[in-house]
């Protein structure tokens, strides 16, 4: 079994812990339709006969947003997501394979690009309600695109050795990830357990770039691992590969400044160097150095897009960390350094969450209610992180980056 197949296998059976007969749901750049042909065979040893292909081209989306208005994007069907509601209805595993293109974006109108990325969110409100109620099983991983590659490594092999980064992070490369998988999720899920415990009212953050900063949590909250447990009772590993602990904060109550750590790569357009400043939870200035017309457009996307849905906490020595490479992708970046999200809570992160109405969360609890979702890093080495309690108790998180002892 090469190392592209044990990838998909590690995803599929340990990941997703997908079904014989149960439906399988892929996003993916049509770059990569190679390894989706490696997912489908194992799919089908597995039992699976129902897939559906969301195959995307970046390529043609970028042709159509230079040429189109939005009502003709909105005709040409490609930003229409209504089969992820209709496969959420059948109960299907969703495999989301993303694919960075970093830059690719940088030409097109930002106030069209926030228009259409609303739009397409409009169209999968069903399937998003599924998820949050954590009915449905998924799970996002990535494989490399030549531009991306090519961005990162200047070699002409700069898809094999973002593959071979791929599979390091992953830990693809062992004899037995699963295993190793188990392992590190029970130590996540231990640590979430010791921060829950505490109940903390405030974390208060600060570093030398100039974060400056605190927020709230709400009553009852929860602190979760990248393991999410479904309403049937599986579990899923939403995020592949992961290395955080998170909660949903008290999103009214931010106050203070927070420094971005790494670039971001939103929409295929880069966002570096920047800040925001939050007032009474909401965003109330930015600046980024890059990209600072996407950064307003991300901020003010739709409603409560300016207000903070999560809280991540990742030490600063760990192991996509300690690779001391930036990505140019979420998903690996935001496990390499702490982050905070704008936008949508987690109902998990709440007791009994996923069972209540996201009104309720949003009016009673503080819990954002959004559309939208954005992760960026605030991490750094010298990062400090103070847990207040009710009782006014200081209890240090992370000292200089990493977890206090009472939490490493």
């Amino acid at each position: 079994m090469n190392l592209q197949e044990k990838y998909a296998r590690v995803i599929l059976e340990s990941c997703l812990k997908i079904e014989k007969d149960q439906p399988l749901f892929i996003s993916y750049n049509k770059e990569r339709k190679d390894f989706v042909n490696i997912v489908t065979d194992i799919a089908k040893e597995i039992g699976v006969t129902d897939i559906y292909y969301d195959e995307h081209d970046p390529y043609k989306k970028h042709e159509l947003l230079k040429t189109l208005d939005i009502e003709g994007l909105k005709e040409s069907g490609l930003w229409n997501k209504e089969m992820w509601n209709v496969y959420g209805r059948k109960n299907a595993a969703f495999l989301m394979l993303t694919s960075e293109m970093p830059g690719l974006m940088k030409d097109i109108d930002s106030k069209k690009m926030a228009e259409i990325v609303k739009y397409a969110q409009s169209t999968r409100k069903e399937f998003d309600d599924l998820r949050d109620k954590s009915i449905l099983a998924w799970c996002i991983a990535a494989v490399p695109t030549e531009m991306w590659a090519k961005e990162l490594y200047k070699e002409d092999n700069a898809v094999d050795i973002l593959w071979d980064k791929i599979f390091d992070m992953c830990s693809i490369k062992e004899d037995n990830p699963v295993k190793v998988w188990d392992e590190k999720i029970s130590k996540l899920k231990e640590r979430a357990r010791k921060l829950t415990e505490y109940q903390f009212k405030t974390l208060r953050y600060s570093s030398s770039n100039g974060t400056d900063f605190t927020i709230d949590l709400p009553k009852n909250h929860k602190w979760e691992s990248g393991r999410q447990k479904l309403a049937s009772g599986k579990e899923a590993l939403v995020n592949f590969p992961t290395e955080e602990v998170f909660t949903s904060p008290d999103c009214k109550s931010a106050e203070g400044i927070v420094y971005s750590s790494k670039p971001l790569s939103y929409q295929d357009n880069i966002i570096d160097n920047f800040y925001i400043k939050f007032s009474k939870g909401k965003v109330i200035d930015f600046h980024a150095e890059v990209g600072d017309s996407i950064l307003k457009e991300m901020i003010n996307i739709c409603e409560n897009s300016d207000m903070l849905g999560e809280v991540a906490l990742v030490p600063y020595d760990s192991p996509i960390s300690n690779m001391k490479e930036v990505f140019l992708e979420t998903l690996f970046d935001e496990n390499a350094a702490c982050h905070i999200a704008l936008g949508d809570s987690f109902p998990e992160c709440i007791e009994n969450g996923p069972n209540i109405d996201k009104d309720i969360l949003f009016n009673e609890y503080n819990m954002n209610k959004c559309d939208s979702h954005v992760d960026f890093m605030v991490g750094t080495k010298d990062l400090n992180i103070t847990g207040i309690t009710k009782e006014g108790k200081e209890v240090p998180i992370f000292i200089n980056g990493n977890f206090s002892k009472e939490f490493n």
